[in-house]
């Protein structure tokens, strides 16, 4: 706050750079943040409803209210990227490059769910439809409720998958290889009717599939990509990860069971088309 407070950010030329080149999601989650404080930390899920909805004047208004957080916000947000090209810099002239998990989902109280509530299946009272989780496996009696908000797959569609793309350029920026966390729900994704305390009433729903990697190819070229293609998989997630022709994962602490015969071997690993890793963040 202090640097904040003594940097002249108005004839920095470089910060006005960055704002410029992030204004798409930099100001809706700055205000979102700045809103956010102002109310203790509380989820936008309670915001009042002319707060939830941010074509109104009263989000105009706190906008204005609250401008020294918000550019307290995106100043932070700067000096992210400054050091963090700093330090990707330094690790790619070493000869190391850098990983980068991106979540296939985000979080529903977060600036992307606010701002962008018509990327997801929400309803006109701002509220999920259903949520993401996994079904009832040998980890979990009752499933994993994970509550993220579910992606309108036919919106992105025919906005062309802009915002994939968008998220997809900036961890390019950020990255060296990008992994795609829960792969397998590009193919299929498992909704859970929202309220529910657990995974068990869950359903399958279909994913976009190789339209949005094609979409991604079209627009990048060559994508660096490891998919993430752990779990219980079905032969459309098999199909899938041929077909976008990305490497899959093998963890070696999956491999010494007691049968001995694990597909996590490296001798018994059938598509050579793959990265090993000792364990998982699991």
């Amino acid at each position: 706050k202090k640097a904040y407070e003594r940097a002249d950010l108005e004839n920095d030329s470089e910060y006005q750079a960055f704002v410029r080149e992030y204004q798409i999601w930099l100001k809706d989650y700055a205000l979102y943040m700045a809103i956010k404080n102002s109310r203790n930390g509380e989820s936008w899920l309670d915001w009042p409803k002319e707060l939830k909805d941010r074509s109104s004047g009263y989000v105009k208004r706190a906008e204005s209210e609250l401008s020294e957080e918000v550019g307290f916000y995106c100043f932070q947000q700067y000096l992210f990227e400054k050091q963090w090209k700093k330090l990707k810099a330094y690790a790619n002239k070493k000869g190391i490059k850098i990983i980068g998990d991106v979540p296939i989902y985000v979080a529903l109280d977060s600036a992307d769910v606010w701002a962008n509530p018509e990327l997801f299946q929400i309803d006109e009272e701002c509220s999920p439809k259903a949520v993401a989780g996994c079904p009832p496996d040998a980890f979990s009696e009752t499933g994993q409720l994970w509550g993220n908000p579910l992606y309108d797959w036919d919106y992105h569609e025919k906005t062309g998958f802009g915002w994939w793309i968008r998220r997809t350029d900036y961890s390019f920026r950020l990255y060296d290889v990008v992994r795609i966390d829960h792969f397998r729900g590009f193919d299929e994704y498992y909704a859970i009717p929202y309220g529910e305390e657990t995974a068990m009433n869950g359903h399958w729903e279909k994913g976009p599939g190789m339209k949005l990697f094609n979409t991604l190819k079209g627009w990048f070229g060559s994508l660096p990509v490891i998919a993430e293609d752990l779990g219980t998989l079905t032969p459309g997630v098999y199909e899938l990860l041929e077909a976008s022709g990305f490497p899959g994962m093998k963890i070696l602490e999956f491999a010494f069971d007691a049968s001995g015969s694990s597909s996590y071997l490296p001798h018994n690993y059938k598509n050579p088309n793959c990265v090993v890793y000792t364990g998982t963040h699991d």
